[in-house]
């Protein structure tokens, strides 16, 4: 008995060697897409309460939203076949994941640095969430309703031209202002928000590229 267990293990481990394990990629990314939306609205909200405080929760959800990037990363290397290109796959994890980086970032720094946040930093955290609302619903449908996918980028591309229009509009007061210093700290949490901002770009870009090339 136990001869013929080890021989159908010896079969089935060449088997699977020559027939790796196919995964849910499309789930996990619509997985990883609802997760990162979550920690972003988290986000824009933690703004709206002053004073702020210590964003604890929001590094707990950027923590399991870098464990479900990482199955997906360790899935791709197992994987016989991909419902799409594996490198667009890896991006578009990789690149939403960098979108929830940026904005716990900026929360981070807000509270450490002590930066209250202002009209413009609140623009640009509602532009960042209704983008990732599009592509968290783009990204569930994508290899089902191509037509509702491309009006979502449509509409999430809006929002980043707000996000690069408040951040400009944030900038050209900070050069008015009379306090140097808080000129210096809001700058930077200017850039981490334009930054996430170019991350929701590249995401919606690798989204649009993987869906055209879906059959």
């Amino acid at each position: 008995m136990m001869k013929k267990d080890q021989q159908s293990g010896k079969w089935k481990g060449l088997f699977d060697a020559i027939f790796p394990p196919e995964y849910d990629f499309e789930g996990m990314l619509a997985h990883q897409a609802e997760r990162t939306l979550s920690g972003v609205r988290m986000f824009a909200t933690w703004l709206e309460k002053t004073p702020l405080s210590e964003p604890a929760a929001l590094r707990q959800i950027e923590g399991e939203v870098d464990e479900l990037r990482y199955r997906l990363e360790e899935n791709l290397l197992d994987a016989f076949s991909t419902p799409f290109d594996r490198q667009d796959i890896y991006s578009l994890s990789r690149q939403m994941d960098y979108i929830l980086s940026f904005s716990r970032e900026t929360a981070t720094e807000m509270f450490y640095f002590g930066v209250e946040p202002d009209e413009h930093i609140r623009n640009m955290a509602a532009g960042l969430l209704t983008g990732t609302e599009k592509v968290c619903r783009a990204v569930k449908i994508m290899s089902n309703d191509k037509i509702q996918v491309k009006q979502m980028i449509r509409e999430a591309r809006k929002s980043m031209r707000a996000i690069e229009a408040d951040y400009i509009a944030g900038m050209q007061d900070l050069f008015s202002a009379g306090d140097p210093m808080v000129a210096l700290r809001k700058r930077e949490i200017y850039h981490h928000l334009r930054d996430a901002g170019r991350a929701l770009r590249q995401t919606v870009d690798i989204l649009h590229k993987a869906v055209v090339g879906i059959s």
